[in-house]
């Protein structure tokens, strides 16, 4: 016979966070009634996506705990939202263990994987299941958090000044790590500089003797370094605490040579791309900043894979053979679409297919940003696919032999991408969330399983 799952929250613990008088224990925390667990309690917020309290019904069928609600029936609070962060508050007062936080212009979520990666084959370690990296999904990777755990990781994001710092004084992590600084959100900035000073308030949060963990190769790290906690840093820099050594990089991966903490450290990791390995050493920065194993969290990192949206290699059926699709529909900046075009150039292909869709939040930088992509793009790709109002520019830029179709929006596009692919290809996909470039992953995948019958 299976055994119930333990508790997250008693009744008791619920009540004391939240003021609400709540009489259950529950077994997790949800905030979308479709991907609820039995047990679960349900945290009706109001949104971009809609009003929780509209779902409740269908949570409660579901087999929840009970509801936190701040209008109708439920466990009701003056705001579910200051709710959430009291539980994520009381979630961080309990916890016995330490906890990382991790922020960046690019790779946040592949460092936090990366992380979970690591520290699992060290200790109990918890960290979102996605990128949970906002004002709801910091305070909610926090309830979600068992109080026994060994380690924890919380991710934090911004697209606006003053989001970050308020996110990690709630985390106060014992160690944060700066990813990169990169043209990301550069509309709500104006500057790389305005943003590294935003991405440095992740230190603000730090406990007492906390540690930060920095890009020595960033042009932005004199920002960075304005702080009084102790520093690490990694990078290919002479002096990086995790120093990079020697990458030998095939389609699959990179073999690694690195000194970490002043000892030889060597690992496979089996994710392409300079980036990758950059994510993999701030990762070993922070485990031996930690004072733990490093040469475990090496070996540990081989079996790490890279995160649906961010960078997944896979083979779809094509009529005749099959194609390579590289997923990295979540997100974009200049930055990271010249990685994932370093990564495609790696991969032996027929033809290489780059499906692009806008970088948003640029303001008026973005016609730049998207045009001085187009010597990169012409380096790698042999038919290039764009779509949205940004890429007309990149798209008129690009060589004629190269500039294949531009559409509208990803909707539009998709058809004409699925129709081109060929046996052998090998197929990029990227974009802005905004841009909903998984919507060209999805009719891939739709006419690969067509395919496939």
């Amino acid at each position: 016979m299976s055994r119930a799952p333990a508790p997250l929250w008693r009744a008791a613990e619920l009540a004391a966070a939240t003021g609400a008088a709540t009489t259950f224990d529950a077994t997790g925390v949800s905030i979308d009634s479709r991907t609820l667990a039995p047990g679960d309690l349900f945290v009706a917020l109001v949104g971009d996506n809609g009003d929780g309290h509209d779902h409740v019904a269908d949570a409660l069928a579901r087999g929840a705990a009970g509801a936190l609600v701040h209008k109708g029936a439920g466990l009701r609070v003056p705001d579910t939202r200051a709710a959430l962060q009291a539980l994520g508050a009381a979630a961080r007062a309990r916890f016995a263990g330490r906890i990382v936080a991790v922020t960046g212009s690019v790779g946040k979520t592949t460092t936090k994987e990366m992380l979970r990666t690591a520290l699992s084959a060290i200790g109990a370690t918890h960290a979102a299941d996605a990128s949970y990296n906002n004002h709801w999904g910091v305070p909610l990777t926090l309830a979600r958090m068992p109080a026994d755990a060994a380690f924890a990781v919380a991710e934090i994001g911004t697209n606006h000044p003053g989001e970050i710092a308020p996110l990690s004084r709630l985390v106060r992590p014992h160690l944060a790590i700066i990813t990169g600084i990169a043209a990301a959100h550069l509309g709500h900035f104006g500057s790389l500089a305005a943003i590294a000073a935003e991405k440095a308030t992740i230190l603000h949060g730090l406990e007492a003797n906390g540690i930060a963990v920095l890009p020595a190769d960033d042009a932005m790290l004199p920002v960075l370094r304005q702080t009084t906690a102790t520093l690490r840093s990694f990078g290919a820099a002479a002096g990086a605490d995790a120093r990079l050594l020697d990458r030998v990089a095939d389609a699959e991966g990179s073999d690694i040579t690195a000194m970490v903490g002043g000892r030889p450290v060597r690992l496979r990791l089996n994710a392409p791309g300079g980036h990758m390995a950059m994510n993999a050493l701030a990762t070993l920065a922070t485990v031996d900043a930690l004072g733990l194993d490093v040469a475990a969290a090496a070996a540990a990192l081989a079996a790490f894979a890279p995160v649906r949206g961010r960078g997944v290699r896979r083979r779809v059926a094509i009529a005749g053979g099959s194609a390579l699709l590289l997923d990295e529909s979540y997100n974009a900046s200049a930055a990271s679409v010249r990685a994932a075009l370093d990564v495609l150039a790696l991969q032996p292909a027929t033809r290489r297919l780059v499906v692009l869709g806008d970088m948003l939040e640029l303001g008026a930088h973005g016609p730049a940003e998207h045009s001085a992509l187009a010597p990169s793009i012409a380096s790698v790709a042999d038919m290039v696919f764009t779509c949205g109002t940004l890429t007309q520019r990149l798209h008129e830029s690009l060589p004629q032999r190269i500039r294949t179709v531009h559409a509208d929006d990803s909707a539009a596009l998709a058809p004409a991408v699925v129709a081109a692919l060929r046996p052998g290809d090998a197929v990029l996909v990227k974009g802005s969330l905004g841009s909903r470039m998984a919507r060209i992953v999805a009719a891939i995948d739709a006419a690969a399983t067509m395919e496939a019958r």
